[in-house]
């Protein structure tokens, strides 16, 4: 969970129409300064990938550590009393009430193997809710926005509105995951029984589903051990297009763990019901 002090103790606020456009405003420069330095590493030899686990592979390039110090800085000049919680660096202790909770390359792997499935993601926690978030994907020129009641994509297309689409039956659904890198042997088997019953299964996604989601293309989107900083942006993004995104138990997945994004509350609840068993 955030180790931010304001966020551990469940503080509330309201937000003014001036504050969010200001929150609004912060995240966009904030990805428009970052994205050129996602884009000087990707696909090139200059990635300088480096190893978090003694055994396994965690990796973390230099640009995950420039986009977040970027991120920072932006913070820093626009709202300086707000809290960070990073990926990379240590946490600043929210003064405002507000923490932006940040993953400057979800995906890394995708990232170092050249997919663009990876993404920038900005949260904003208030303590209580997720009330903002982005994912970013600079390769694509793709930005998923979600917050304050509505969620819209940017792209060389133009400016839509993001909607997820209908899905009353899970045997219709198309599911992504990032399993089974992630989770334990009890989370990939609970998985793989929701994964039988569905139309079509597709691995390795990272936090590029969860757009795809929130734009009507899937339907499903199943995770575990999750970090705070992995979900919290794809959160508000889903939500803004109209899906449902909790964890496994039906709770907030604000805290990361285990968690379900679905585009329709029909087939969120069929895939927790056979999740937890049943």
């Amino acid at each position: 969970m955030p180790r931010s002090t304001d966020v551990e103790r469940g503080f509330f606020m309201s937000v003014s129409d001036q504050e969010k456009r200001d929150i609004i405003a912060t995240a966009n420069e904030m990805a428009n300064v970052a994205r050129p330095i996602a884009l000087k590493y990707f696909r090139t030899d200059t990635q300088s990938v480096e190893n978090k686990l003694a055994q396994g592979f965690d990796p973390v390039t230099i640009a995950d550590k420039e986009i977040e110090l970027a991120f920072r800085q932006v913070l820093s000049q626009r709202r300086p009393n707000d809290g960070v919680l990073g990926e990379e660096f240590e946490d600043i202790a929210s003064k405002s009430g507000l923490t932006w909770v940040l993953d400057p390359i979800d995906g890394t792997r995708g990232f170092i193997s050249g997919t663009p499935t990876w993404g920038m993601l900005i949260g904003v926690y208030d303590g209580t809710n997720v009330i903002y978030g982005m994912i970013d994907q600079p390769y694509t020129q793709e930005r998923f926005l979600g917050g304050f009641g509505s969620g819209k994509l940017e792209s060389r297309d133009g400016i839509k509105a993001l909607k997820t689409r209908a899905c009353d039956d899970l045997g219709q659904a198309v599911l992504f995951t990032t399993m089974p890198d992630i989770g334990n042997e009890a989370e990939i088997a609970a998985f793989n029984r929701v994964s039988a019953k569905c139309k079509l299964t597709r691995f390795g996604m990272d936090c590029y589903a969860y757009g795809l989601l929130a734009a009507g293309q899937i339907d499903l989107v199943i995770e575990a051990g999750l970090n705070p900083y992995d979900i919290q942006g794809p959160l508000a993004v889903v939500q803004g297009a109209g899906g449902i995104i909790t964890n496994w138990q039906g709770g907030s997945a604000a805290m990361g763990g285990q968690v379900i994004a679905a585009s329709d509350p029909r087939v969120h609840a069929q895939t927790m019901k056979i999740l937890n068993g049943g």
